[in-house]
């Protein structure tokens, strides 16, 4: 289990996300004291902490949506700070994200949905955005005329389907998925998790994944990254049972802990 830098061995060329010395904080309030967190190629990293120790913020800050406040970021090797317009997009372009509740446009179908980023980041005809929204329904398990309804004739588990495909959308190398399984029965909960595992053998996936669901870190993580103390730990899951900090010590061998193993 890695503490603060990660001693990546020579495995440098792996790394697709390299956070050094990261701080954010909020009306004051510190969130991230110089975190260090390595990602490497097709890994599922899963992400967990109390409330309030900004796992979302961590994902939001990756990807570019929150403002830090120190530190570096890279991304494909690239530190996302020093590029321009045209070079974002591109590094946009190979990542696709799923945010809480799956947030799809209310107004728009479910193909409609998933061709947003195709529309905002390519140009093509309409018959072939048409295609590659059928490809996509039918890779995340839904039926094929999920593509004419609307997020509000779907079962939570169907709306986290789209909003996964619509992630899947340009063929990302990268998926980000916050709170997959949040609101899902055990059952939809636990199919979504074989859905996600099984996309990331197939397509090569990297998954950097923000979650509190136990069954779902079993089931599908590599390493769990854990933020505690604006600091942040990682490992196995057997490794971070052996970690003597009370939160973690409680989250992995508590009850619930249990009870998931």
């Amino acid at each position: 289990m890695s503490q603060g830098r990660e001693n990546t061995k020579g495995q440098d060329k792996d790394v697709v996300i390299r956070v050094r010395g990261l701080v954010n904080g909020f009306g004051g309030q510190l969130l991230h004291d110089h975190l260090d967190l390595d990602v490497y190629r097709g890994e599922v990293l899963g992400v967990v902490g109390g409330s309030g120790t900004g796992k979302s913020v961590l994902l939001r800050s990756i990807i570019g949506l929150n403002k830090i406040m120190s530190g570096t970021i890279e991304v494909f090797g690239k530190d996302t700070s020093t590029l321009n317009d045209h070079q974002m997009r591109e590094i946009e372009m190979r990542w696709g994200i799923l945010f809480q509740e799956g947030a799809l446009f209310s107004s728009q179908t479910i193909a409609e949905n998933i061709q947003v980023p195709l529309r905002e980041y390519l140009k093509m005809p309409q018959e072939l955005m048409n295609e590659i929204a059928s490809m996509k329904i039918s890779m995340v398990g839904l039926a094929e005329d999920a593509a004419s309804k609307h997020p509000s004739e779907l079962s939570g588990g169907m709306k986290k389907r789209a909003g996964l495909a619509r992630a899947l959308a340009l063929d990302p190398e990268i998926v980000f998925l916050d709170e997959p399984t949040a609101g899902l029965d055990p059952i939809s909960a636990n199919m979504f998790d074989e859905l996600v595992k099984d996309l990331q053998k197939s397509l090569n996936l990297t998954v950097f994944m923000v979650t509190h669901d136990l069954d779902t870190l079993r089931a599908t993580t590599d390493r769990i990254a854990v933020l505690v103390d604006r600091k942040i730990k990682v490992g196995t899951i057997d490794e971070l049972r052996r970690d003597p900090h009370p939160w973690i010590q409680q989250y992995f061998s508590g009850p619930r802990g249990r009870a998931a193993a």
